[in-house]
């Protein structure tokens, strides 16, 4: 399982999180410090590009909503939040995270109660649609009709 120590896996969990369990772990903080919005949340379109075969030309798969905020917090610390969707909510509690994550003296019990919770939470979820997987796999064979 990752350690989501560095900042950019941190911010992949916090986005990949479903919005319930991410407001219920923030919510288990008790603590949502002062901060000015750098940026509001605001919502708009990004394109998601792909390969063909994984190594060839790229395209333009489709386009997808996304949403993200900056704001500081009181001692200047500046967090980022980003979330597919429509979550101005979500986006706002990703990016208290990320400046709460970045101060040493938050670090340690916001990596325990929302980062640990959430890692969890999604190591089961690949779990459980791993064995979804596994269940509708069909083994093909060949087999040889012994004729020249």
């Amino acid at each position: 399982m990752t350690d989501y120590t560095d900042r950019r896996s941190a911010l992949g969990l916090l986005a990949r999180s479903p919005a319930g369990l991410l407001a219920e772990r923030f919510a288990a903080l008790n603590e949502t410090p002062a901060f000015t919005w750098l940026r509001r949340p605001e919502t708009g379109m990004v394109m998601l590009r792909a390969r063909i075969g994984g190594d060839g030309a790229q395209f333009n798969l489709g386009e997808a909503t996304l949403t993200r905020c900056t704001l500081r917090l009181a001692d200047g610390t500046v967090g980022v939040g980003t979330v597919r969707g429509r979550s101005a909510r979500q986006a706002e509690m990703i990016a208290l995270c990320d400046a709460l994550l970045q101060q040493p003296e938050s670090a340690a019990r916001v990596h325990a109660e929302v980062i640990t919770a959430l890692a969890t939470a999604e190591q089961a979820r690949q779990q459980q649609r791993a064995t979804e997987v596994a269940a509708s796999r069909v083994d093909f064979f060949t087999l040889v009709r012994g004729e020249d």
